[in-house]
């Protein structure tokens, strides 16, 4: 299952770039001059997003291994992973299947809902209805107004047209017929979203042994009317992932926590931000940048 990869070349120890789920490589793109003047950077469309195959299976062992083949193909093996939402959490899996070879992680939000037995009463119900929208709305083919639409909606957060744009067309294929195909595509979306339940990122960072930085977004996003049910949700899962957080850091030495003034999309609304973090983490790997 090869992977579409950008080279974006730059100078000093590589960086693998991730991005997260149905979205693409070009959500990086602001950053990744901020990025080169000190790393070799490559940038990846996970399996069945982009321009990547999209033929096989989603599983969290093909995607490993995918990450794991283009990084022999570039000869980049010593690569710091950094991964936004589903790629943080790739990133991690990676780096605990690969000890002593990955020098360092950069989670960036990468952190999945608990199960929904975790839950009880209203929140239960509210984290059921959570996966039921998860799994509607993905991999399904959108109206030729799809672009302008994202573009608009970026435009809440600040996030620019052109950057909104771009980023909306490289998560998408656009179809003869003007409409546009959502990525991945139905069936690898619910193959995707199965491997998520099943996957809990926090036993993943704690087992490993390379330094970690989680980012964290800080900013909520805008209310929405009827919605009031995922906002009390959103604070339980807030509260749990700040303790289970805290315990990370204070189980292990290597790891760290930090704040970033963005909601889950940091990438397109605080690139700059989201680099600085990058760079902090970097020159403390044991391969600083040069």
């Amino acid at each position: 299952m090869p992977l579409h990869i950008h080279d974006h070349g730059g100078e000093g120890p590589p960086l693998l770039l991730l991005h997260g789920a149905g979205r693409s490589l070009a959500d990086w793109d602001a950053a990744v001059p901020l990025l080169t003047p000190y790393h070799r950077v490559l940038a990846a469309d996970l399996p069945a997003h982009g321009r990547s195959d999209g033929d096989a299976p989603w599983t969290v062992d093909a995607a490993v291994a995918a990450i794991e083949e283009a990084l022999r193909a570039y000869d980049v093996p010593d690569a710091i992973l950094v991964g936004h939402s589903l790629g943080g959490m790739l990133a991690a899996v990676y780096a605990d299947r690969h000890p002593g070879v990955t020098p360092g992680v950069v989670n960036l939000d990468g952190l999945w809902w608990e199960p929904v037995d975790s839950y009880t009463g209203e929140e239960r119900e509210s984290r059921k209805r959570v996966g039921e929208m998860t799994r509607a709305t993905g991999g399904q083919v959108a109206p030729p107004e799809y672009v302008e639409q994202q573009v608009a909606y970026a435009g809440q957060f600040g996030i620019s047209a052109a950057r909104a744009e771009a980023s909306a067309r490289a998560s998408a294929r656009e179809l003869p017929d003007g409409s546009w195909q959502m990525l991945p595509e139905r069936d690898r979306w619910l193959e995707l979203l199965d491997a998520l339940d099943g996957l809990d990122p926090l036993p993943t960072m704690r087992r490993l042994g390379c330094p970690l930085l989680v980012v964290v977004a800080r900013r909520a996003q805008p209310p929405m009317p009827g919605m009031e049910w995922f906002e009390k949700l959103m604070g339980t899962h807030t509260r749990r992932m700040n303790a289970e957080l805290a315990a990370l850091v204070s189980e292990r030495p290597t790891a760290a926590t930090a704040d970033v003034d963005a909601t889950h999309a940091m990438l397109l609304e605080e690139p700059e931000a989201v680099a600085e973090l990058v760079l902090a983490f970097t020159r403390t790997t044991g391969t600083p940048a040069s």
